[in-house]
């Protein structure tokens, strides 16, 4: 489109409405402009018609070469490349020596951003998000940089001014604010109606342009034609055209100050059509205010939780890089910004378990109780998971989820089988081979998957794991036994090609517990020679075809989700898992459903399974945890709106589709 642009595209994919291929002429082209355009339009198309600009790393490093000289950046400065796309302003920051983090509401152009930085080894952070919901604290950063003209795609003033006011926010007291935008003057009177240019040799562009009823936005149309495959794209959008005036004025309405304008060069290698980034403002800004105020009013009175999580600077064997990267601090960013929303509580964060005893028995007794999502286990050693329980039992400290004695019951899988044989549960065919054991008779038909025994996050478990002979399977049971120990027992288990679902339950068996929509994972975009499994590539090697498995839900015949349910809501009770739990079935060729394992204390991230399922019951992330909290609260008797324990309260019932007493 050769408009330059970072933002905002959660899809990836194409617009959805008329198709491009019969829309044919348009007298109004603002007509057909959504007013949430920029979800739909940044994809891998978007980097090919505007990869004259924004593909080429000489532009890029010149571009960061005036930044740079124009806002005199010092390396100790905290910096934020709101819409950042790509990431190539901010990658080359950070190889310079700068504090950079991206934002983009784009999944596709922010997956980029960390693919490149992984690739050049740079220690980036990328997240997606809302440039009018900034998920930071106030005054965190030194300096925010909008550029490749990324204000203005919103549908009014008022909208770009939530931003700004957002920008106000988050920056220190005196931070710098840096806007690249089109010229909207030099536009208004200057923008071709109509152009076209090859992007590559097999690929061509057709714009059409025009100024919107009120003149005050430059509507565009992009036809993009493969010329094998047709037209492959009919997109519209529209930007709005700031005058250096109308900057500074909705600058200053933001409360921003020592507003100035710069000149910085527009480049292009093809040289044809460059659009909005034809001419561009460079303005800089400060913002002048006090610190913000660190304590919130009421919150004296709120509910003092202590968030117990894994060590960040520690290693975690689990991990693809054996470390926390971009993707875990994300993720306990959202659980943050999740719980931030939640009224009637304050929350205390501890992750360093050098010091970790010594700082929960000096919160003893000041605060309400613990959140515990520790899943790494103590020292980020999985199989201490239970010690995190078992240290808060001793210190006396109330704790939401299992117990040490469930985490241990479900951490061995072949006992969670022996519990579910004895009461009657369907289970897989399945060998258990202890440690050390050379001999062994699977005594069960192929095809077969082999696991470890112990453990979870399916460490161990991957496309190589399903075998169809005897010599495949010595062959895999030698490569685990290499690479995870000869003291690991392992598990031979049928391996059942029906569906793979999974059911959530949030609550407890003595009040209510709601049983969110059971899930199933999709493999239809998995190459037909991969087995259907959802193992350790699914969860953790973005680069693998597995990456591209999605839960949907799972539309089982009635009585066998009935009977899934039931068995499920026995185990939880006899397993004594409290709070919250997840498990996982498969169903064989004949539709019969077998239970795999049991999750206690599953993954809580905003983007896993238990998060799927309550979106498939309308419930948010945000609610989804406080759900996990209440159930705690009403199990040890908190009682409500007061800081002390008392008789138990009457249960909370669950919103869901579905309530089992």
């Amino acid at each position: 489109m050769t408009d330059e642009t970072h933002a905002h595209d959660p899809s990836g994919g194409r617009r959805k409405g008329r198709s491009p291929r019969t829309l044919g002429p348009v007298s109004d082209l603002e007509e057909y402009v959504k007013s949430d355009w920029w979800k739909g339009i940044f994809n891998s198309l978007y980097l090919k018609t505007d990869g004259d600009v924004v593909a080429d790393q000489q532009i890029t490093r010149s571009e960061i070469d005036r930044i740079i000289q124009i806002l005199h950046l010092q390396p100790d400065e905290r910096i934020l490349d709101l819409c950042c796309g790509q990431g190539r302003h901010a990658l080359e920051l950070i190889q310079r020596g700068y504090n950079v983090e991206g934002l983009d509401q784009s999944h596709y152009l922010i997956q980029r951003a960390r693919s490149t930085a992984k690739k050049e080894g740079l220690p980036a952070r990328f997240r997606e998000g809302d440039a009018r919901r900034l998920p930071y604290r106030a005054d965190t950063y030194d300096t925010i940089l909008i550029l490749g003209n990324s204000f203005g795609y919103l549908d009014s003033v008022a909208e770009d001014l939530r931003v700004l006011m957002e920008l106000r926010r988050v920056l220190k007291p005196w931070g710098r604010v840096l806007l690249d935008v089109a010229d909207g003057g030099y536009l208004r009177e200057h923008f071709q109606p109509r152009s076209w240019e090859w992007i590559d040799p097999t690929m061509f562009v057709c714009r059409e342009r025009s100024l919107s009823l009120d003149g005050q936005r430059l509507i565009s149309r992009e036809v993009i034609t493969d010329v094998d495959k047709g037209v492959i794209a009919d997109q519209f959008y529209a930007e709005r055209l700031y005058t250096a005036g109308t900057l500074r004025q909705i600058l200053e309405r933001a409360g921003f100050s020592d507003i100035a304008f710069h000149d910085i060069a527009t480049e292009s290698r093809r040289n044809q059509d460059l659009g909005m980034m034809e001419r561009r403002h460079i303005v800089t800004a400060v913002i002048k205010k006090e610190w913000s105020m660190a304590k919130v009013r009421g919150q004296e009175r709120a509910k003092h939780v202590v968030v117990l999580l894994g060590d960040p600077t520690r290693s975690d064997a689990l991990k693809p890089s054996c470390v926390f990267d971009d993707d875990d601090f994300y993720t306990i960013d959202q659980m943050k910004a999740a719980l931030r929303e939640l009224k009637g509580y304050r929350f205390t964060y501890l992750c360093r378990h050098d010091t970790l005893i010594h700082d929960l028995a000096r919160l003893k007794g000041k605060v309400d109780y613990v959140l515990n999502l520790c899943d790494e286990g103590f020292n980020n050693d999985p199989r201490r998971e239970l010690h995190v329980p078992a240290l808060l039992e001793m210190l006396g400290i109330p704790y939401t989820g299992s117990g040490p004695q469930s985490l241990a019951f479900c951490y061995d899988k072949s006992l969670v089988r022996g519990i579910a044989k004895e009461m009657g549960i369907p289970v897989p065919d399945a060998c258990f081979i202890p440690p050390g054991d050379r001999t062994y008779d699977a005594g069960i038909r192929l095809p077969v998957i082999v696991k470890p025994n112990s453990g979870d996050s399916s460490y161990g478990i991957t496309q190589r794991s399903v075998v169809h002979t005897l010599e495949d399977l010595a062959d895999v049971i030698n490569s685990l036994r290499a690479s995870l120990g000869y003291d690991q027992s392992l598990l031979v288990e049928e391996f059942l090609t029906g569906k793979d679902i999974s059911v959530g339950i949030i609550g407890n068996p003595s009040g209510y517990c709601t049983v969110l929509p059971i899930t199933e994972e999709d493999y239809s975009a998995l190459p037909p020679e991969l087995p259907h499994l959802c193992g350790y590539e699914a969860k953790w090697l973005p680069d693998s075809p597995y990456w591209k498995i999605v839960s949907r839900p799972a539309g089982l015949p009635e009585e066998t989700e009935r009977t899934v349910i039931q068995c499920c809501l026995a185990l939880f009770e006899r397993l004594e898992c409290r709070d919250y739990c997840r498990f996982d079935w498969r169903l064989d060729e004949h539709g019969s459903p077998k239970l795999l394992e049991v999750n206690p204390n599953p993954g809580w991230c905003w983007d896993g399974h238990l998060a799927k399922m309550a979106k498939y019951a309308d419930i948010s992330y945000s609610r989804m945890l406080e759900q996990i909290l209440k159930a705690a609260e009403d199990r040890f008797g908190l009682e409500r709106g007061t800081d002390t324990y008392g008789a138990k309260a009457k249960s909370l019932p669950l919103d869901s589709t579905r309530e089992a007493a």
